[in-house]
């Protein structure tokens, strides 16, 4: 007797995976989308495409090279964590609250993997992991939190500078005052944006590159902070120049976008450049240690 083995597209179609597929679209779908529209479609958030294209890549990468360590995990403890992150993003949903309800269907789907492949291949698919985090938008306290004093600080030291050069220039708090003029430093401005951006590319870079050097990936990735800080500070002292010398509106628009998008890739490629200087030191530590 010939036992008839089923081609693999026929087994992927099987019932129970297209049930599998249908549940995650319901979970994920409505959260996503809601996602694209309200942080995507904004400067902070703008990253989100980007990371989630080159992190299913990597996903579906690792995934694949994790397949011989494939085990299905323990029920049991699959259902513990899985039932409190569907509670949590039930409530979310229905209050309207859009971060805790992506990070609860994200960890809600982190587990789900668990049941599916167990944790030695979690364990082998970390990084992808951690990387799409980054597309889902943080709390607003978090923002709150993190730019209130950056903003400060910023304003601080661009009105410094220009006092220095001899500029009609004074802050109050994210507020600047240049001749007759005044601006706000804005979130964007402040450097969260670029911050958030730089710190997912670089971990990107960081990984493909240097995946196996511990040293490489940590200071590529703790570059991107001072670097995306001062290529904010640069640009928010050309902005209160542009609006000193040529008036409020040739600040905002076309110029105030054009000034971020410049910074973001000057700040881009003097972390390549601090990779490339710094590589001479990440080949001659493993040498000592040899030696």
């Amino acid at each position: 007797m010939v036992q008839v083995v089923p081609p693999p597209s026929a087994r992927l179609l099987s019932a129970p995976n297209i049930l599998l597929a249908i549940g995650i679209a319901v979970l994920v779908l409505p959260t996503m989308i809601g996602v694209a529209k309200f942080s995507w479609s904004t400067e902070q958030g703008g990253h989100g495409p980007i990371v989630l294209a080159t992190g299913a890549w990597l996903l579906w990468r690792e995934l694949t090279a994790a397949k011989p360590v494939a085990r299905p995990g323990k029920l049991l403890t699959g259902l513990l964590m899985l039932l409190p992150l569907i509670v949590i993003f039930i409530v979310a949903r229905i209050t309207g609250v859009l971060e805790i309800e992506a990070f609860a269907m994200y960890g809600a789907l982190i587990v789900g993997a668990y049941l599916l492949f167990g944790s030695a291949v979690l364990r082998t698919i970390w990084f992808p992991l951690v990387y799409l985090a980054f597309t889902l938008p943080p709390p607003d306290t978090v923002v709150a939190a993190i730019t209130q004093p950056i903003k400060i600080r910023i304003s601080e030291w661009a009105v410094s500078l220009l006092h220095v050069l001899g500029y009609p220039v004074a802050s109050s708090g994210v507020t600047i005052q240049i001749g007759q003029y005044q601006l706000l430093v804005a979130a964007a401005c402040a450097g969260l944006n670029s911050i958030v951006t730089l710190g997912a590319l670089c971990l990107f870079y960081v990984y493909l590159r240097h995946r196996s050097n511990f040293t490489a990936f940590v200071v590529v990735a703790l570059a991107a902070i001072p670097v995306a800080m001062f290529s904010n500070f640069v640009r928010v002292i050309v902005l209160v120049l542009v609006t000193y010398y040529l008036g409020e509106a040739a600040a905002q628009g076309f110029v105030h976008d054009f000034a971020g998008l410049l910074m973001f890739a000057v700040a881009l490629l003097t972390i390549f450049a601090v990779d490339q200087l710094a590589t001479p030191f990440y080949s001659r530590r493993p040498a000592e240690a040899g030696a």
